[in-house]
């Protein structure tokens, strides 16, 4: 309520709020399928779109935006080339985009099949770290 955008859109309505960041946790983020020209948006890949601004909340609200959308709030920040770095040293497992995976798995499965793409079974590895 705080953005005062109200809809009737009972499917809208019942859309999960994807909670981030530690970073901007009061900004909102929808990642989305919608290639209009939304006030701001950034291409992510191909058909996959990320959108900071206000009117794309409202076209929602009104049954006119994207087909699909995840609406989130906050965002993870690093440090110049501290990103880089981390990538560097396989401190994160990267998958290509998939629209698919985004928008048509259940929340709840996303990570294991995210894993699963890059031939990773998240259930083999070891909640600790060693040295050989």
């Amino acid at each position: 309520m705080q953005m005062d955008i109200v809809s009737d859109d009972e499917a809208l309505c019942a859309q999960p709020v994807l909670s981030g960041g530690p970073v901007h946790t009061e900004r909102g983020f929808v990642i989305h399928d919608d290639a209009r020209s939304w006030d701001s948006s950034l291409t992510v890949a191909e058909g996959l779109y990320l959108t900071t601004s206000r009117d794309i909340l409202e076209a929602m609200a009104r049954g006119e935006g994207p087909r699909h959308a995840l609406v989130t709030l906050g965002c993870a920040g690093w440090g110049a080339g501290q990103l880089e770095q981390e990538l560097a040293q396989n401190s994160w497992l990267t998958v290509p985009a998939d629209a698919g995976l985004l928008f048509d798995t259940p929340m709840d499965q996303r990570w294991q099949l995210s894993a699963a793409r890059i031939g990773v079974d998240l259930f083999r590895l070891a909640g600790y770290s060693g040295h050989a």
